[in-house]
């Protein structure tokens, strides 16, 4: 990671410092929350972050068989869901679109499902939203793009989450002596921004850990898991999370800032860079649970995908490669090994997979009866 002196003189990072010098210290929460979406100054509001030229790739943009597989999974999902005549396919930021447009190009293979299909994407990013209506234009569909998951009509949903949950900002906490304080952003004697602790600590917070624990509690996860989960429990239903993060809740700092497809310190470039944190698949599963859902998974990425048949949609491609253009087609082989890769830091393994749905559906494609590891 890159821990070079942070130059902090974006147009964000002196708006905060203004607020700061006026009215103290603010949350690490809410310095996420304006990196990411500030309306003028942030991270998304004002750019494509995606592909070579941006800071970062996403699975949809390296492989077409990732929006096939979740086009097929949702299928096969509305028909566990007793096929009802209308059903909203909603997208919890849905990037260029790219996952979308091949989720779509994929549910043909059932058309009664494909005739079925209400599409909704829940994008903030006026510039992303206007990638992903070029990318759906020649879809057959018309979607509507929403600012917040609450305002998607009523009615049966099926609601894909790909990274989405790893950019919602959380609070994090530092054990001292008489308890837990919260960690904040403020300005040092030079006037930059600089992490810092509360004056007093939380007296909410009285779990017993060792002295300098950080612990990070994602109140805006575990609220957007409530409001969907209540949804698909009254209306009927199913959400699917991909995202990086981990199987057990624990300690530890996981918030980190992306550009240029490296690490950059966090308080560098304040709406510059994107600023993430690794998701708490336990703390979501539980939540889902105490509103009534069914959870299924979470599983590995990779184990998920290959339950899917991402091998065998592989091996078509080549064959199709093969017999069009006589190639090997061996960038096929190379997106598929990203996609699944169970090394420590492949995103097969360091990315998870979870179901939310409502409690009357059966076992969902992708997931096993035992508890994934």
């Amino acid at each position: 990671m890159n821990n070079d002196t942070p130059k902090t003189d974006t147009p964000l990072a002196q708006e905060m410092k203004a607020v700061i010098t006026a009215n103290g210290p603010i949350s690490v929460e809410l310095y996420m929350a304006l990196c990411l979406g500030h309306p003028r100054h942030g991270y998304y509001m004002t750019r494509d972050p995606l592909g070579l030229a941006g800071d970062f790739i996403t699975a949809p943009e390296i492989s077409q068989m990732f929006g096939e597989l979740l086009g097929l999974w949702a299928a096969d999902t509305w028909r566990h869901m007793g096929e009802p005549a209308r059903v909203r396919l909603v997208e919890l930021g849905p990037g260029r679109g790219t996952l979308m447009k091949d989720a779509l190009r994929a549910a043909r293979v059932l058309p009664a499902f494909h005739a079925a299909i209400d599409v909704h994407m829940v994008e903030m990013s006026p510039v992303l939203r206007r990638l992903q209506a070029e990318t759906l234009a020649d879809s057959g569909f018309s979607p509507a793009w929403h600012d917040a998951f609450a305002q998607v009509p009523a009615g049966p949903a099926i609601i894909i989450a790909n990274e989405f949950f790893d950019c919602l900002p959380v609070r994090q906490y530092v054990r001292g002596r008489e308890g837990w304080f919260e960690r904040l952003v403020g300005l040092d004697a030079a006037g930059e921004l600089t992490f810092g602790l509360a004056n007093a600590p939380e007296p909410a917070l009285t779990r017993a850990a060792p002295e300098g624990v950080l612990m990070e509690f994602p109140a805006s996860h575990l609220i957007a898991m409530r409001q969907i989960t209540e949804r698909l429990v009254a209306q009927g239903g199913a959400l699917l999370v991909l995202d990086y993060g981990h199987l057990s809740t624990g300690y530890g700092d996981t918030m980190q800032a992306v550009r240029d497809h490296g690490y950059t310190a966090l308080l560098a470039e304040p709406g510059e860079a994107d600023v993430t944190v690794h998701v708490d698949f336990a703390a979501l599963a539980q939540a889902a649970r105490m509103a009534g859902a069914a959870v299924h998974g979470p599983a590995t990425q990779g184990e998920f995908l290959l339950r899917l048949g991402i091998r065998e949609r592989a091996a078509m491609l080549q064959a199709h490669a093969a017999a069009s253009t006589g190639g090997s087609a061996a960038h096929i082989d190379t997106a598929l090994n990203r996609l699944i890769d169970m090394d420590t830091r492949g995103m097969g393994q360091l990315f998870k997979a979870m179901a939310v749905a409502h409690p009357a559906l059966p076992l969902l494609p992708g997931f096993d009866r035992r508890h994934d590891p």
